[in-house]
């Protein structure tokens, strides 16, 4: 664009602008008057009938769609269907948020991205520049509120900036470790004319391993006796997955997934053996405390997949440890790795390619055992009560399409999700590694709003569901078809199960009453089932998916099963065996 083609525009168009150059297609808020002058420019955004043809990026911005603004009931959810949307393309979800309690409101679905690695833009309406340093009206200094849990957090001054900050803020989203970022866009700012041209498309940048670091590694594997692959963290695609299976394939090695991570490798694969998160199977374990390399792949080795970093010795003496992370700072921080390899998860498994197995393997039928022992694992189980959610988990992996999309929050129901369901494709999970209650049903509407033609499933407990339920009237407004399996024992589960661990017998400030979510669902306008016994689950689910309708299935299951494996009583009087 040249300078005499330039035309004065204000702050907010600019801004819009630069979201259409980077091929943003939805946006999540919660209205706010302090960014008045965006909604006002997103009025201005026309729709184009016609499909983007390949062509320049100035023919994208010529014809880009319009962008779907979904207007939602709380920055939380808001922020959290972002999050989703980051989660299923790679590329930054967008979040317009007021200033002061609209942003702390959507601090926790910050946490979750920082947590998860996902890349994330926060744009914050904040206090005209002439107020500040007063404590005006909710005014708040983004810095120092997000500075800890997030990437960049800055403050646009000047119109003439934003192509260059917004620019940033795509780049520093997307790199390294992936994360978000917190932009507060000052109210007068946005109506401030300026002459600026547009930045261009941004693209992530590839970290490569070197072709010496390759041969090390062929060194490695080659000389080991019982290697295990783990694979977690973000930076992935489907090309990616492909080249990982074709590794797992040639090397004949199992592979295991992250916590919450079960999408970056097909569950139905004969090398899949399993995801090490909570109360993984014990022959998983096992195989990790015995192996003599572990090739780490993107995944951080946290607290959850490590097992309260027990399953390897910090900072260790680097004996085992490949570690193949997209962010330099990851590598060593917390491991002593054997070899450290700086590379995205996509262009390392690109670089697998080039690797030669030996001619004679030491861990040959490995694999298969590991499979074998993921799918023992994995078979329903009975539990206490009618409803029998094993078995209605062994429904839905037998009916959902391959490219169905889970989402879900935490708690204990979850485990039912995790460990049952089985995960065949990239792009279908949407789970919170941070253990972020209330994420699944705002997850599910921006996994909904981005991928219409998908079926999207929701898991939710009573507890986590009430925590942003009132998204599901987000769901109702924009006709998002979700179905939300609510499974309902009355209690905060995961607090009631350490709570029977360290205090047996002495339940406190885990009972919840809870509503009727059949009849919450259509009170929204959506449809709702009540499910009590395992012959009434397929038949309701069905009927929710056929509605055309957001849907509650409300599953009532027995407070005894508080876990697959066992149950309070049993947890009861094995702590008082114990004292």
């Amino acid at each position: 664009m040249s300078n005499a083609s330039i035309k004065p525009r204000t702050g907010a168009q600019i801004l819009v602008d630069q979201l259409i150059r980077q091929e943003v297609t939805d946006i999540f808020c919660v209205p706010g008057e302090s960014y008045l002058a965006v909604l006002d420019s997103l009025h201005d955004v026309e729709a184009k009938s016609s499909e983007v043809e390949a062509g320049s990026r100035e023919d994208f911005a010529t014809q880009h769609p319009k962008i779907r603004v979904t207007v939602c009931r709380q920055e939380g959810g808001a922020a959290m269907m972002a999050d989703a949307v980051g989660r299923l393309t790679g590329r930054p979800g967008i979040c317009f948020v007021t200033r002061g309690p609209g942003a702390t409101n959507a601090s926790a679905g910050i946490h979750i991205a920082h947590q998860d690695s996902i890349p994330l833009i926060l744009f914050v309406g904040q206090i005209g520049r002439e107020m500040r340093e007063r404590e005006a009206f909710q005014e708040l200094n983004y810095r120092a509120v997000f500075g800890t849990m997030t990437k960049w957090a800055t403050e646009i001054d000047d119109p003439r900036r934003i192509p260059e900050i917004v620019s940033r803020a795509f780049h520093v989203a997307m790199s390294g470790r992936p994360g978000p970022v917190v932009i507060a866009l000052p109210e007068d700012m946005l109506v401030e004319l300026a002459e600026v041209a547009d930045a261009p498309f941004v693209a992530p940048v590839p970290t490569a391993p070197s072709l010496s670091q390759m041969a090390e590694l062929q060194k490695r594997l080659w000389a080991a006796k019982s290697p295990m692959v783990l694979v977690g963290g973000t930076r992935w695609d489907e090309a990616a997955v492909r080249s990982l299976v074709r590794f797992s394939e040639r090397f004949d090695l199992p592979v295991a997934v992250s916590f919450r991570r079960q999408m970056l490798f097909p569950a139905d694969h004969p090398n899949f053996a399993g995801d090490l998160g909570i109360g993984p199977n014990p022959a998983l374990l096992k195989r990790f405390e015995e192996a003599d390399l572990i090739l780490a792949i993107g995944a951080r080795l946290g607290e959850m997949p490590s097992q309260g970093y027990s399953l390897l010795d910090i900072p260790g003496d680097g004996s085992r440890l490949v570690h193949v992370h997209a962010d330099i700072g990851e590598l060593g921080r917390v491991y002593a790795p054997v070899q450290a390899i700086h590379a995205d998860a996509g262009s390392f498994c690109a670089a697998l390619e080039g690797l030669q197995p030996p001619n004679a393997l030491a861990w040959e039928g490995e694999a298969t055992k590991a499979h074998a022992s993921f799918e023992g694992w994995t078979e329903p189980k009975p539990i206490p009560g009618a409803l029998q959610m094993g078995e209605v988990m062994a429904y839905l992996r037998e009916t959902l399409p391959v490219d169905a999309i889970m989402t879900n929050g935490a708690g204990n129901y979850a485990t039912w999700l995790h460990r049952f369901y089985r995960f065949r494709q990239f792009g279908t999970q949407a789970a919170p590694t941070s253990g972020s209650m209330g994420y699944g049903l705002p997850a599910a509407v921006g996994a909904k709003r981005r991928f219409p033609e998908r079926t999207v499933v929701c898991f939710a407990g009573d507890g986590c569901f009430m925590m942003h339920g009132q998204e599901f009237a987000t769901a109702v407004q924009y006709d998002l078809p979700i179905v939300v399996v609510l499974i309902d024992n009355g209690m905060y589960g995961t607090i009631r199960m350490h709570q029977e661990r360290e205090y047996p017998g002495r339940v406190s400030a885990t009972a919840l009453k809870n509503p009727d979510f059949a009849a919450y669902a259509r009170a929204f306008g959506g449809h709702g089932e009540t499910v009590r016994t395992t012959a009434e689950f397929a038949p309701a689910f069905e009927r929710a998916l056929a509605s055309g309708k957001p849907a509650i299935v409300h599953c009532f299951i027995d407070p005894e099963a508080i876990t697959p494996s066992t149950t309070i009583s049993a947890l009861r009087e094995k702590a008082k065996a114990s004292k």
